[in-house]
């Protein structure tokens, strides 16, 4: 499948490799001189996918993932809007302040479903991996148990894309139903981070559903 990744951070680094390693083709988006090519020189021999740095911005492919901070996240689906039309958003974010540990999501709804009605009706956005650390995705896996991806959304056949590029990548997708499902997600994504002090986790620590 045909992926855009926006951002050239920690979290693109990692879920592209996961990318990569399920045979995707991968283009990426930087807003930082050199970054998104120097990202795409560390990754291209990884696994059977390709990765190339997009040219003015063009975002290709069905799937779009946007992996930047969520404070800067309006101001990149607003500069992309239009090009965002019929193609499915990933929205990997965690609306919250790092430092308070306090949620910065709008009142009532998630930061997912803010960013959805910012965009064409013809954009589905599908929540997923905010609740997974980047220290854990080269791997794929956390003491021997593969990740679990947790994702909200309302359309299902754009789910079904996103689950594809997850399981793919050696990973476990777990549905847990309509985007609205973001707001408890958003939560335990918070919870993560919040838990890192308590357990000395060091943001390699992974949630696990077991069933």
């Amino acid at each position: 499948m045909d992926v855009t990744m926006i951002g050239t951070g920690k979290m693109a680094r990692g879920i592209s490799t996961r990318l990569l390693v399920g045979g995707h083709q991968i283009t990426l988006v930087g807003h930082t001189a050199g970054k998104a090519e120097s990202l795409a020189a560390e990754l291209g021999a990884i696994g059977k996918g390709r990765i190339e740095v997009a040219h003015a911005g063009v975002l290709g492919g069905e799937v779009v993932f946007l992996a930047v901070p969520y404070a800067a996240a309006q101001s990149v689906v607003a500069k992309y809007r239009e090009r965002l039309k019929g193609k499915v958003l990933v929205d990997i974010t965690n609306p919250m302040n790092f430092q308070t540990l306090e949620p910065t999501s709008p009142d009532n709804i998630s930061g997912a479903e803010g960013l959805a009605k910012l965009l064409p009706d013809t954009t589905q956005v599908i929540k997923a991996f905010n609740t997974v650390f980047s220290r854990t995705l080269p791997e794929g896996q956390k003491a021997g148990q593969v990740l679990d991806v947790f994702i909200a959304g309302d359309d299902a056949e754009e789910k079904a894309k996103v689950s594809r590029l997850i399981e793919s990548g050696g990973m476990r997708l777990i549905d847990t139903g309509p985007l609205k499902r973001a707001r408890q997600l958003e939560a335990s994504g918070l919870l993560h981070v919040a838990l890192q002090s308590q357990v000395n986790g060091g943001y390699s620590t992974a949630f696990k559903l077991i069933i």
